[in-house]
């Protein structure tokens, strides 16, 4: 009985673990699933968290790679899908997001590695400022799909063709994880990284 009585606690133990571990993460209160799928391709979420500019709460962002990865090389170099999925905060002039999502790659690359991704980089700026807007709760995403290239899907829609290069799905990804990026504390929460505690005053 006591054999029997161990093995019911492990696995009710097990179910409440497994429970725990699927429940989604919350990010000032959107929920990002731990697992989802890029085109077929199981990915988990590697870590999210919010970008702040100034005092103001911008948008969430949260990484899904086919495994876990705990630095910006390592998060490159990962082959298969990849997926940075974006929830707005804020309302926020689209076309203005793409020119800081520009600004973001070249502040992350030398000048010739980003001067050969320029076309792609002015349709990507393209791409959002047709929306004009964005608002709070409206979402948009960037997969990268072995051997498709990069989707950019806003509000549940694709637009336009893929991005072909490698290199600007890695250049996207520099925005956040790059050496200037756009957020440090957002940086490392994408990157799995637990918060430091906001410092208090002596």
């Amino acid at each position: 009985m006591n054999i029997l009585r161990t093995c019911l606690l492990g696995s009710a133990a097990a179910l409440v673990l497994g429970s725990a571990l699927a429940q989604p993460l919350t990010v000032a209160d959107v929920k990002y699933p731990q697992a989802t799928q890029v085109h077929t391709a199981d990915l988990q979420l590697n870590g999210a968290g919010v970008r702040h500019k100034a005092v103001f709460k911008v948008y969430t962002a949260g990484l899904y790679l086919p495994t876990q990865a705990r630095t910006a090389p390592e998060v490159m170099a990962l082959p298969g899908a990849k997926r940075m999925a974006i929830t707005m905060l804020r309302e926020i002039d689209s076309g203005e997001l793409g020119k800081l999502f520009a600004r973001g790659m070249e502040d992350n690359m030398d000048k010739a590695a980003f001067s050969k991704l320029i076309p792609s980089v002015v349709r990507m700026g393209q791409i959002f400022a047709v929306h004009k807007k964005l608002l709070p709760g409206e979402q948009f995403s960037i997969d990268w799909v072995p051997g498709t290239g990069t989707v950019i899907t806003v509000k549940g829609q694709p637009q336009g063709e893929p991005f072909q290069e490698p290199a600007f799905f890695n250049a996207l990804l520099g925005i956040w994880l790059g050496p200037q990026p756009a957020d440090e504390p957002l940086k490392q929460a994408l990157l799995g990284h637990p918060a430091r505690p906001e410092r208090t005053a002596d």
